[in-house]
């Protein structure tokens, strides 16, 4: 008696998976699924407006983001900031353009555009590290709360922080 199954019983399973795997969009792996209630909400709500940022590892407001609509596209810029390690801070480990520049009126987020329920094809400026990623946004709980996952390739590649509007 074995206690392995053989390899022919677990070959249906396994090939089951990757059929199914294949099915699936890669635009859609790594995305939080949702109901349709919950989708009707989010393309009612507009993440155009103001923003308290907060880094992913606590959830202390770093700075209030200005999200804009322009021809089609939402951009959001840093429109102040709390508690800064030093008075006027820079993007000191930025590259480019954005290297040395005044953190109040930097560019961090850019380029994204309604998809269905989520804003999505944008990139997000991390000013802490410099690192610019791919990005979706999804307005929550009745336009009161915004989800940002930044990513590298794939959006299951990645990390997600959640804004709450400011009033």
């Amino acid at each position: 008696m074995t206690v392995f199954p053989s390899l022919r019983a677990l070959s249906r399973p396994l090939l089951a998976l990757f059929v199914a795997l294949l099915a699936v969009p890669m635009a859609d792996l790594g995305r939080t699924p949702v109901n349709a209630a919950l989708l009707t909400s989010t393309t009612q709500a507009s993440p155009v407006g103001r923003w308290k940022a907060s880094g992913d590892k606590n959830r202390n407001t770093k700075a209030i983001v200005f999200i804009r609509e322009e021809n089609g596209k939402l951009n959001g810029t840093i429109e102040a900031l709390f508690d800064p390690p030093v008075p006027h801070p820079t993007c000191y480990v930025c590259s480019g353009a954005n290297k040395d520049q005044p953190l109040v009126g930097l560019e961090v987020l850019w380029g994204f555009h309604a998809d269905g329920g989520e804003w999505a094809g944008g990139q997000v400026l991390d000013p802490e590290t410099g690192g610019v990623y791919r990005a979706l946004l999804v307005v929550e709980d009745g336009g009161r709360k915004l989800r940002l996952r930044g990513y590298i390739g794939i959006p299951l590649l990645g990390r997600t922080v959640h804004w709450v509007r400011a009033e």
